[in-house]
């Protein structure tokens, strides 16, 4: 009989949700291996996390495998069903506000078959470019507040690897592009919320219009919008008896770049909350309605142009799908997108996102996802655990932390992990403590925060 860990009862009442679709078997594998992750320091292959969960020598190690390269479950009810507990626990009401970003996991081998060579987003500059070879993934966030953190986080529950060129090319497939994997997760989305608004934030790469057209009846898109765009004012009302095809566009109207120059053009003041991390920001903003033009395609939009009041940002501009948008809250909307690239270091830094080792086509697909994940469930779990007074900022004497991280939100979880399992203690009085509590609350401590 191959041992079994014994599961901590928090994790199993915090997963219900989740894993309610798994077969008995694959349930208590897959509750293993995240608290296998969540414990782990270093690297989250399938080996460390048997080794933190005690089970090194187990016989039956393959059965943990099977979980990511071989047994049927679906990603997407998973992503489904960690959306609706994020949306409980963070945005119960009022639109949903989803960042849509790219990133590239770093990997190499020949048996990692959807990787492609693709920019470095991280290492490449203005003027420096710099490649590297691994997997693209597109993942979906709730950009959302988080009460006790004090901040807007980015939570992800929706991640899909967009293979490259190569891959297809080699089955003799056609090669989606990014966008097109977009436009059916954002559609995805709508289906999943018929009742919400849904807007989602992304950067210039999803400012295409083919992919606007096919989702803005069903969620909004704010993206950058290039300074030299084609713009067009709306058409004039068609008049009865008016012979030919119905005009697409009206008058050609100045690009945004123009009007960054004109000095005749009417300037808005505004405040802009939370801008990029900071408290506050003052701009200046002028917004219209346009139809953005390309030969053969266009999509009606509302523009915001934006320029610094105290000139240490250049000049940007916005699109949104909906011409009817505040240009206030399209920028308070947009100025959250900045999150998902922090939630993108912070999985790498403590979830470790680039060390697994996985290689089968179906483990490569799941594992990345699943860390990614991780980061929305710490962030459900650690609510429970403030409202529970267990989760506290990390302080020190010469560092007063006011606001909690993540990093002591996966400590909080840490601790409750150990303290189930490891460190339980029996509740009668008469036990003998063998330990100082001081030196054990030093242990616990050490043991739980990420390095």
């Amino acid at each position: 009989m191959p041992p079994q860990p014994d599961l901590p009862e928090a994790l199993v009442r915090w997963l219900a949700p989740l894993v309610a679709g798994m077969t008995r078997p694959t349930r208590r594998h897959a509750l293993t291996l995240v608290a296998g992750a969540l414990l782990a320091p270093g690297r989250r292959t399938v080996a460390a996390a048997l080794r933190v969960m005690g089970l090194a020598q187990a016989s039956s190690f393959t059965n943990y495998h099977r979980v990511l390269n071989r047994n049927r479950w679906s990603g997407r009810e998973v992503a489904r069903g960690l959306l609706r507990l994020l949306l409980r626990a963070f945005a119960p009401d009022g639109p949903v506000v989803i960042g849509l970003d790219d990133t590239l996991e770093r990997r190499w081998g020949a048996k990692i078959a959807a990787r492609g060579i693709y920019r470095d987003p991280v290492r490449s500059s203005r003027g420096h470019l710099v490649k590297a070879s691994g997997l693209r993934w597109l993942s979906l966030m709730l950009l959302a507040p988080v009460p006790w953190a004090g901040r807007v986080w980015a939570l992800p529950f929706l991640t899909l690897l967009a293979p490259s060129e190569r891959y297809a090319r080699e089955r003799e497939r056609r090669h989606k592009r990014l966008t097109d994997w977009a436009r059916q997760a954002l559609l995805q989305v709508a289906r999943w919320l018929p009742d919400r608004r849904v807007i989602a934030v992304a950067d210039s790469t999803y400012a295409a219009i083919d992919l606007l057209n096919a989702v803005r009846r069903r969620v909004c898109v704010i993206a950058r919008l290039r300074l030299d765009a084609r713009l067009f004012a709306p058409p004039p009302p068609r008049r009865p008896g008016t012979i030919g095809r119905p005009r697409v566009t009206g008058q050609r109207l100045p690009t945004l770049a123009g009007r960054l120059a004109d000095p005749t053009t009417p300037w808005r003041r505004v405040r802009v909350t939370g801008w990029y991390g900071s408290s506050e920001r003052l701009v200046d903003v002028v917004s219209g309605a346009a139809v953005w033009h390309h030969p053969g395609r266009r999509v009606p939009i509302r523009y915001v142009l934006v320029r610094d009041v105290a000139g240490e940002f250049r000049p940007q501009a916005f699109l949104c799908t909906d011409v009817d948008a505040d240009p206030l809250d399209i920028l308070r909307w947009f100025v959250r997108r900045w999150c998902t690239e922090v939630t993108f270091a912070e999985t790498r830094r403590h979830l470790g996102v680039e060390t697994q080792r996985q290689w089968s086509d179906p483990a490569v697909a799941r594992t990345t996802p699943a860390l990614l994940g991780l980061f929305s469930l710490v962030a459900l779990w650690a609510g429970e655990l403030r409202a529970a007074g267990a989760l506290t900022p990390q302080s020190t004497r010469w560092y007063d932390k006011p606001q909690t991280t993540f990093s002591d939100a996966l400590a909080a979880v840490r601790r409750t992990l150990w303290m189930s399992t490891v460190l339980r203690t029996s509740g009668d009085p008469t036990d003998m403590v063998e330990v100082a509590r001081s030196a054990l609350e030093r242990l616990t401590q050490t043991a739980c925060h990420p390095a």
